[in-house]
Parts: structure tokens; C-alpha cells; sequence
């Protein structure tokens, strides 16, 4: 009865660390591709043929679902495997939707087209390659209108945080912030559109100002995919054991995750 979580590293930790207490009972095996991070700077076909690896994976370890907490996955794979080549029994979703639903204060399976929301500048923070994907700004297309949307590409961010350099992190965030400023001085709200950012979401909180509505995704997802699971709980696969697996070097990773967690978290290889 596992539930698949896949990211490029380690920011899906954000999402594990949320979707395990709001579920405990569910088995969650965890895919990091630490040998190919970060996806940001990929192109689309490269992160669709990473991104379908990790899956496969996830699913021989008995995952009929398969959460991609990695904006970037989302954003670039995601369409055109649920499009292509997700098998039938299976289901694969991403991070985007549960966070345009709470910004846009709509509900699952709500159908209705879209309307005017409060909000009315977004500040999008991301990777390059979300960024260049538009998948925000499309999904959102589904839902509001007259939603303007400023996106900023937060280049060195991911890599800073992977590396545990949050010195060098907190300085990138707070230049990023300035950049997006200076082309929407006063957004309403600010979405952090990498499951890495929630890391540094004081620092984005503070360099926006407190009048900005900061979206992280983590504990959104978590709420998201307990209401999925109560409606289709027949998604919950035949895998019994949690794991966490990865691409990169087993001791490494499990170090960063451990600081990441401030809990012992034991990798193997994927």
C-alpha cells in the first residue's frame, strides 16, 4: 500500500516530511535523482526521459501513484506522460494543481470555468526551465482570470541548498526577490514554485515584506492527496515498506537529508 514521492533531490523532502504526518498509516517510498540534480537548468526532453526512469522505479517498488515533487518534472514532463505513456493501473500527479487550487480558493474536481479571484499579481518563483515551461501560468488559465503573473527564473538556488550552502542560498533568494521587484513592485502574493524553496520560505517571507501572501506547497499537497486517496483508495499500491532510494552516492545523500529532516534518514541505491 506504498505511495510513490519522486523528485530530482532532496526538496521533496518538504512534500515526504507533510504528506507522512498527515498519513501516517501509508508507506511512502521516497526516489531522489541526486546523480542528475538539478533539473532546472535541463531541457524538456532530457527531464521527461529522467523523469519516466524514477517513475518506473517507483512503480516496481509497488507504487500505483506517483507524486512528482518536483515543480520541474511537473512543469516539463508531466502532461506528456499522463498524455504518452503512463499505464492505465497507474497514476502519476504533480504539485502544480493543489497550489493553484488554494490560491485561486477553488476545490478539487471544481469544473466550473474560470472567474475572478482576489488575488491579482503572482509572483512565481521557480526554476528556469518551470519558468520557461509557462505550465503555472497555464494551469492557473484553467481556473482565474485577470491574474497577472510575474515569474522570476531563481538560478544557483536548488544547487546552493543541495550543496547545504544556505549562506549562499539566503543571498541568491534575496536577490532573486529584488530582480522580481523590480519588474512587480507590489505583488499580492508570492508562490514558491520548487518544493526546495519551503527551506528558505523565511527568507523569501522576509525579503517580500509581510504585506505578501507567501504559497509554499508542501503541507497543500499533503491535504491534496489525503482527499484523493479517501476518494480512490484503491491507488494505494501493493508496496508494505517505506524506502528512500537514489541515484547519487547513498552515505552523501542520506547526510544531507538527515540535516534537511533533522531526523536519521537512510538511503540505498536506486
Amino acid at each position: 500500500m506504498a505511495v510513490g514521492i519522486f523528485d530530482s533531490g532532496l526538496g521533496g523532502l518538504t512534500v515526504l516530511d507533510a504528506v507522512t504526518r498527515r498519513l501516517p498509516e501509508v508507506p511512502f517510498v521516497y526516489y531522489g535523482d541526486n546523480a542528475h540534480a538539478p533539473y532546472g537548468v535541463r531541457d524538456a526532453d532530457d527531464i521527461y526521459n529522467l523523469t519516466i526512469a524514477g517513475v518506473e522505479r517507483l512503480f516496481a517498488a509497488g507504487c500505483d501513484l506517483v507524486i512528482l515533487a518536483c515543480n520541474t518534472a511537473s512543469a516539463a514532463a508531466l502532461r506528456r506522460m499522463q498524455e504518452n505513456w503512463v499505464p492505465r493501473d497507474k497514476r502519476v500527479l504533480g504539485v502544480f494543481v493543489p497550489l493553484i487550487e488554494a490560491l485561486t480558493e477553488r476545490h478539487w474536481g471544481d469544473n466550473s470555468p474560470p472567474r475572478e479571484v482576489a488575488v491579482k499579481h503572482v509572483a512565481l518563483f521557480a526554476t528556469p526551465a518551470t519558468v520557461a515551461s509557462r505550465a503555472f501560468q497555464r494551469e492557473l488559465a484553467f481556473r482565474a482570470i485577470g491574474v497577472d503573473v510575474e515569474a522570476q527564473a531563481c538560478g544557483g538556488v536548488v544547487d546552493a541548498i543541495e550543496e547545504g550552502d544556505m549562506i549562499l542560498a539566503e543571498a541568491l533568494v534575496r536577490s532573486h526577490v529584488d530582480a522580481l521587484r523590480r519588474k512587480m513592485p507590489r505583488p499580492d502574493a508570492a508562490v514558491l514554485g520548487c518544493t526546495h524553496y519551503p527551506l528558505m520560505e523565511k527568507v523569501f517571507q522576509d525579503a517580500l515584506g509581510p504585506d505578501v501572501t507567501v504559497f509554499s506547497q508542501a503541507n497543500l499537497v499533503a491535504e491534496s492527496l489525503a482527499f484523493y486517496l479517501g476518494r480512490r483508495p484503491e491507488m494505494i499500491g501493493p508496496g508494505t515498506e517505506p524506502a528512500f532510494l537514489t541515484t547519487g552516492n547513498p552515505g552523501r545523500v542520506s547526510d544531507r537529508a538527515t540535516q534537511f529532516l533533522r531526523r536519521r534518514i537512510e538511503f540505498v541505491s536506486a
